[in-house]
């Protein structure tokens, strides 16, 4: 199990923070975990499901 931080997330997606944002409030998006008080992060394993997703519905 890895966990990736946001400039990761943001790289492998390509999509700037704030839109990341927008796609978990609206549920299609993983949700971040909480690390710490100031911190989150992403299961890899998630975040690539979803690229999958996107990938077979194009």
């Amino acid at each position: 199990m890895r966990i990736l931080s946001k400039k990761q997330v943001k790289e492998l997606v390509l999509y700037s923070p704030q839109h990341i944002s927008r796609l978990e409030k609206a549920q299609k998006f993983p949700k971040r975990i909480q690390l710490g008080p100031n911190r989150v992060g992403w299961l890899e394993s998630e975040v690539l499901d979803w690229l999958r997703l996107r990938l077979e519905s194009r």
